[in-house]
């Protein structure tokens, strides 16, 4: 089962990707994830990527698509995956689909969750400078304050996480995202899932759609 998450930053995407790949037995794949350990590990793919981003730009999709078809070519994801923060736009999509070799997705699953809620949860949000592990001081904050769990890093507020910068990403999320969500409900692919509440019960949610469609 090859499915790919989508929603506003702040959703939860991460969080169900995390919990979900654990339930469905299928790894969870983040395209963020995937640039950052391709530049700790300086592969090839990895040293490319490092350079748009020590210069503060975008990593080519070709990149982001060339990490990805390595990824899924791996043989535990013979029985599928989760993908997480890829496609962001109808063309990335099409592009996801030469790379999946036009088998393209069975389920795209949208997190909804109502834009004061998303607000909430990313100004609470904090980001290891070690290893860019994701807590929140409400929902997972770290055993040690402002401290990684992982490799005790400090935890810092990405400016990206601040509610002026969160409002402006949500609207440029409705314009450049939102058609994503036209183009997979047009395939018959979007499945949309409530994302209020705990992570369980969202987990609980995308799961009852899942099984409905298996």
């Amino acid at each position: 089962m090859r499915i790919a998450l989508v929603g506003p930053p702040g959703s939860g995407k991460g969080t169900q990707g995390e919990l979900l790949g654990h339930r469905l037995s299928v790894p969870h794949i983040s395209s963020g994830d995937l640039l950052r350990d391709a530049t700790r590990a300086g592969t090839p793919w990895g040293s490319k990527a490092k350079d748009y981003m020590d210069r503060g730009q975008l990593v080519p999709d070709e990149l982001v698509l060339e990490l990805i078809k390595e990824r899924v070519a791996r043989r535990d994801c013979d029985g599928g995956f989760l993908l997480d923060g890829f496609p962001r736009n109808p063309d990335q999509a099409l592009a996801l689909t030469r790379v999946l070799n036009g088998a393209g997705l069975d389920h795209v699953i949208a997190i909804e969750v109502p834009e004061q809620s998303i607000v909430e949860r990313l100004s609470g949000r904090r980001t290891c400078r070690g290893c860019g592990r994701l807590y929140h001081l409400t929902f997972n904050p770290p055993r040690r304050f402002g401290r990684c769990n992982v490799c005790s890093s400090e935890l810092f507020v990405r400016d990206d996480d601040r509610e002026d910068t969160v409002r402006e990403r949500l609207a440029v999320y409705r314009r450049q995202t939102e058609p994503l969500m036209g183009f997979y409900s047009d395939a018959g692919l979007l499945r949309r899932v409530d994302g209020s509440g705990t992570p369980d019960q969202v987990t609980r949610r995308i799961l009852e759609v899942v099984e409905e469609l298996r």
